[in-house]
């Protein structure tokens, strides 16, 4: 471990030491939320992120681990382990490095070198490979013709000689390794059209980029171009400077041993090492970019989950949609549903008068204060019939207080159809479904997408052609980042979102919805122990980020872990206030009371770190608190903007939908998202988007331009202080 922890703290400049607190914490079995919210002193305060990172290539950096191990068993299993060989295994820094190592003793189809060697020419090869002066390989060939071995002439003899050196220097770890690097730095991919057709492949029918200033983005829509058929792929390399690379490593001086072992030289590359070396880049390419890929998709879904929630408001939800009509589900604040049904605002101007007031009679009559519209088929009719409704209660008691929000409804069919929603409203067909998903994420985005597939919401680029495992692995671990941070009231909370919550799986979250129908609400955390499989260890892990409202120990509503409640009533003490006092008030003045305690005497009195004790009078400042009410809130609505009235140089106000390689698409309200490109988002240089904006960012831009034939907006951010 001590090695793996040094690699480790070097790669990711981090202290040796609390990286291995981590490794040990982990390996205990500790989860990722748990160790970075309540373990603070032994990992120096890492972030959730930092950690994962962390245990991502602690997991790969034991894979390399035991792989070299089973490389130097099999090779020693041959009796051809050196001392030398195995140090630069172990020395080894990648895979593919400890690959190139093993290659000359893997074991290999019959090939043309293999049918040589066994033809007993392998001495011969030995011989020219040593390329001495005033030696001729005719007449060294001479002595191994031998026809009951099928080499009945000198030239069958060379031949064999030739494909025994050509795998040789094919499997030549040190040469791999420098053509690789040669590729990497000099080499290009090309791309040409396979077919005469018009696709959205069409930039890269005739297409040429160094293989060193390759985007991520670009690969993988290469890629796709390939497999879909419309486009054909290849890495061009200078033949003459890689051959030339390869003879200064190989070949010695002149005379006709170093031309034979030249040309057998030039046989392995183009017969052997440039198709494999070839996959090999364009599969390293693939896995660079998927990894950034998976990256920025991790990165947009966070501040997506986190969105502020619009809480304790009676919401109606509005599926659009033509021939089947809009859904429409109303649910109150906790989410509850009150009505449903379905109207027809596209069948022209009498059914969609009827819509409305059919819609006016369901606002008036359970108080609607939000309307949450999704972003999908027809949302546009659906948006110019929502604000005629709007205005349409100018004359009753919801006159100005009814406005709406345009909800991203991606993923809400793919959770209508699903099993966990119809295990939740059996009575409502799909359709209705996504009607009650999209307004309870405007209520509460984080507890409704938790239901979803991350990958179906909608915020990444070419998540099908990702590695699958790899990328529900990162995203898993996004949600579960989210959940965690914000707390679940475990009285309330669906099996889904408890089920990300650290320390439980499926079976005990379905086994706490249980426990609280048989038994009623929880009335404290320690009663969590009594639900069944839920043992000690989870419940260390899982307690601290389950709120318990109802409880009569206010600390049970807090992220404070029972662990520290000692610890809380302590502090407390010392800053001179009474714990029965936090279900009265938030003690805002608590914090300036730490402020004058000295940290030593704090610690030592509390038998905790500074960072534990930073942590527990946050949550003792604000029970109960949401770290998601502090953020902006969204974008709500009482008339619409369609896009025939942008005008360049129009400053709006907008949301952050997608953050991806080239730019941002911000929701300005007109149903087509804008795009502001990478050379608009800021007047400094950035690399990526991602360093100025997030998902769900409220951002002022100005229009470019707008063409309703193509329906496209061009926006800029960088030119909203010069308008």
């Amino acid at each position: 471990m001590e090695s793996i922890a040094a690699a480790l703290a070097a790669e990711l400049a981090l202290n040796p030491a609390y990286v291995e607190n981590v490794i040990t914490l982990m390996d205990e079995g500790n989860t990722i939320p748990f160790i970075a919210r309540y373990r603070k002193e032994q990992h120096g305060s890492m972030d959730d992120t930092t950690l994962r990172r962390l245990a991502d290539r602690l997991s790969s950096l034991r894979a390399l681990a035991a792989r070299k191990e089973e490389v130097k068993r099999a090779i020693e299993n041959q009796g051809k382990l050196t001392e030398e060989l195995a140090a630069a295994i172990d020395a080894a820094a990648t895979q593919t490095a400890v690959e190139d190592l093993y290659r000359p003793y893997k074991q290999k189809r019959r090939t043309r070198a293999s049918v040589a060697r066994e033809r007993g020419l392998e001495p011969l090869a030995a011989q020219i490979l040593l390329q001495l002066p005033d030696t001729d390989p005719e007449v060294l060939a001479a002595g191994y013709i031998d026809p009951e071995r099928e080499v009945p002439d000198t030239a069958a003899a060379l031949q064999g000689a030739s494909d025994i050196i050509a795998e040789t220097v094919s499997d030549d770890a040190a040469i791999r390794s420098m053509l690789r690097d040669t590729a990497s730095r000099n080499g290009s991919v090309t791309t040409v059209a396979a077919k005469e057709e018009d696709s959205v492949y069409r930039l890269y029918y005739d297409f040429k980029q160094p293989v060193s200033k390759l985007q991520g983005h670009q690969v993988l829509a290469i890629n796709r171009g390939e497999k879909e058929g419309f486009l054909k792929v290849s890495l061009a390399l200078d033949e003459a400077l890689a051959l030339g690379r390869i003879n200064a490593m190989l070949v010695k001086g002149t005379g006709t041993c170093a031309d034979f072992v030249r040309a057998a030289a030039e046989d392995s590359y183009a017969r052997l090492i440039f198709p494999s070396l070839e996959r090999e880049i364009r599969s390293a390419l693939t896995e660079t970019a998927s990894e950034g890929a998976i990256r920025m998709f991790a990165l947009n879904l966070r501040p997506l989950l986190m969105q502020p929630p619009v809480k304790g408001s009676v919401t109606m939800g509005l599926d659009p949609g033509y021939a089947h009509g809009c859904k429409v589900a109303v649910v109150d604040g906790t989410g509850k549903v009150l009505d449903t049904t379905v109207v027809y605002p596209t069948f022209g101007e009498r059914r969609r008068k009827e819509c409305i007031a059919e819609l006016k009679k369901l606002i008036l009559k359970h108080r609607v204060r939000h309307l949450a519209i999704g972003n999908g088929t027809a949302s546009r009719e659906t948006e110019a019939m929502a604000v005629d409704l709007i205005r349409d209660l100018a004359d009753t008691s919801m006159s100005g207080k009814v406005s709406y929000a345009i909800v991203n409804e991606a993923g809400a069919s793919v959770y209508s159809a699903s099993k966990l929603a119809a295990e939740e409203f059996p009575q409502y067909d799909v359709n209705l479904r996504s009607a009650v998903s999209i307004a309870r994420r405007l209520q509460d985005p984080l507890a409704e997408l938790v239901k979803i597939d991350p990958k179906a919401i909608g915020v990444g680029q070419y998540q099908h052609d990702m590695p699958q495992a790899r990328l529900d692995e990162a995203l898993s671990g996004v949600v579960e980042d989210c959940v965690n941070a914000v707390g679940v009231d475990v009285n309330t909370a669906s099996v889904s979102l408890l089920q990300r919550v650290a320390g439980l799986n499926a079976v005990t979250a379905k086994n706490i919805v249980k426990f609280r129908e048989e038994n009623g609400a929880f009335t404290s955390r320690r009663q969590l122990t009594k639900v069944p499989r839920l043992g000690p260890k989870a419940f260390q892990q899982c307690a601290g980020f389950l709120r318990v409202p109802e409880s009569g120990n206010v600390l049970d509503n807090t992220g404070v872990h029972p662990e520290s409640y000692d610890a809380a009533r302590k502090l407390l003490e010392l800053c001179g206030c009474d714990i029965k006092s936090l279900g009265r008030d938030n003690l805002n003045h608590l914090m300036p009371r730490f402020r004058q305690l000295k940290v030593k005497q704090a610690e030592s009195a509390c038998g905790v770190g500074a960072a534990t004790l930073v942590d527990i009078m946050k949550e003792l400042s604000k029970p109960g608190r949401d770290p998601r009410d502090e953020l902006p809130k969204p974008i709500l609505r009482t008339d619409v903007l369609e896009m025939k009235d942008l005008k360049p140089g129009m400053v709006l106000t907008g949301t952050v939908r997608n953050v991806i390689d080239f730019g941002i698409f911000v929701d300005i309200g007109v149903h087509q998202d804008g795009l502001v490109h990478i050379s608009q988002v800021s007047d400094r240089f950035i690399r990526h988007p991602s360093e100025v904006v997030s998902v769900g960012d409220i951002v002022k831009v100005v229009v470019l331009d707008a063409d309703e034939k193509k329906k496209r907006i061009s926006l800029s951010m960088k030119q909203v202080k010069e308008s």
